[in-house]
């Protein structure tokens, strides 16, 4: 592979930057902070990413330590790519990178692109403790693992088991959340997000 390009430059800063300043490389860290994924799943949910592009930030980002590839065993035998505990280590850099990108949002365009689990850092932003949670919204379901340290940060779908909390709002909602506009335990409150379940989390949003 041809050498990474640096800003040659004696600050932490700058060597992060050379390694993920590149376009689409943190929004790659984004998908796979929900667990190994195939390069399909990946371009999928990318959209705009050119197959060459998305070929060459994988590469560098396996050279650079921040994901691995490996081959699923039988039935599946098919190549994942999974981050690294340096890649996972980029979870508050995009915690942080999103809450000062709030209000850049504003109202969603025609031509935005949007996933459901794209409203999973801005949620997990708002919810303290640790355990499961369900999310429903307009355009699907996923679940968050809330302080979790390794492994997936969230997931498509329903919750894999009996979830601490499951939380229902319409896309207003949660748009208004994402774009720091109000809160959760507020939106809850508001009777704008419904919550069922008897775990931990689930009790402390309704008493909120």
């Amino acid at each position: 592979m041809p050498p990474r390009r640096s800003y040659d430059q004696y600050c932490s800063a700058a060597r992060a930057l050379d390694l993920v300043g590149d376009r689409w490389t943190l929004l790659i860290v984004r998908e796979l902070l929900a667990g190994p994924r195939r390069y399909t799943d990946l371009h999928a949910d990318l959209p705009g990413v050119s197959t060459d592009v998305l070929a060459s930030r994988l590469k560098d980002m396996e050279r650079d330590g921040l994901a691995t590839r490996r081959r699923l065993p039988p039935p599946g035998a098919a190549y994942v790519y999974e981050l690294t505990g340096r890649g996972r280590g980029l979870l508050p850099v995009l915690q942080a990178l999103g809450s000062w990108g709030e209000g850049e949002l504003g109202e969603r365009r025609p031509t935005d692109a949007v996933r459901a689990h794209w409203f999973a850092l801005p949620l997990l932003r708002a919810l303290d403790g640790e355990g499961l949670v369900e999310v429903g919204l307009d355009e699907g379901r996923f679940h968050l693992h809330v302080g979790t340290e390794d492994g997936p940060v969230y997931g498509d779908g329903p919750a894999p088991g009996e979830a601490d909390a499951r939380l229902v709002m319409d896309a207003a909602t949660c748009e208004a959340i994402a774009r720091g506009e109000t809160g959760l335990r507020a939106a809850v409150r508001d009777g704008r997000v419904t919550v069922t379940g008897d775990g931990t989390l689930a009790k402390a949003l309704r008493e909120a």
